[in-house]
């Protein structure tokens, strides 16, 4: 019976809000942290501490968690228990400690803070950490589970921890080409006239306009 009632009470108060284009499917903290550009989606359980900001369609995973100073570009996809940490705590001085309980909280301001920016349209798998003082260019994949302490490039496909480059996704020409036609800035109407480039396969090819 107390089972019972306690489903019954996590799915009316799980209610999915919608504001403003960013749907909210509840129990997450810190949202007063963050900046949406719209068409945003973030599920349960994310965590937000710092500066964010997060770009027009992107979407989170399940129990995000994104503190520090954080920039998400456009159209890009977090998996689930993905993590970004752009703070760190000291560790040249005495101790790492830096909480309320030892000196009222003062060690706080040698707190280490660092600045994560991400492209757009980056693919950010299960269970990825990122760390540090990091740029993640536009296209990336960063595979499931993967620590990312360095700068990653555009279009480069990164899996490992640390986490090391396995590929480029497509030619530098093709690279080039997608960089200079930044779709992700492009109205609804813009798009629509581009679709077919979308369901090219760039596998063989030398450019997106073959």
């Amino acid at each position: 019976m107390r089972k019972f009632i306690k489903k019954i009470l996590y799915y009316f108060l799980n209610v999915v809000e919608q504001r403003k284009e960013v749907i909210l499917s509840g129990f997450s903290r810190g949202l007063q942290n963050v900046t949406f550009e719209g068409k945003n989606a973030v599920p349960d359980g994310c965590n937000f501490s710092g500066k964010i900001k997060i770009g027009y369609a992107t979407t989170l995973g399940y129990r995000n968690l994104l503190g520090g100073t954080i920039s998400i570009g456009k159209y890009c996809q977090l998996g689930v228990d993905v993590a970004l940490h752009a703070t760190n705590h000291p560790i040249s001085y005495m101790t790492t400690y830096i909480n309320q309980n030892l000196f009222q909280g003062d060690l706080k301001q040698l707190k280490e803070e660092n600045t994560i920016t991400i492209g757009h349209d980056v693919w950010i798998g299960h269970g990825v950490i990122i760390v540090g003082n990091v740029t993640i260019g536009n296209g990336a994949i960063l595979a499931a589970g993967s620590v990312i302490t360095k700068d990653v490039a555009p279009y480069s496909i990164v899996a490992g921890i640390p986490a090391k480059e396995v590929r480029k996704r497509f030619s530098e020409t093709i690279i080039q080409e997608i960089e200079t036609l930044q779709w992700w800035d492009k109205s609804e109407q813009e798009l629509e006239k581009i679709k077919p480039l979308f369901f090219k396969d760039f596998s063989n090819r030398h450019s997106i306009y073959e």
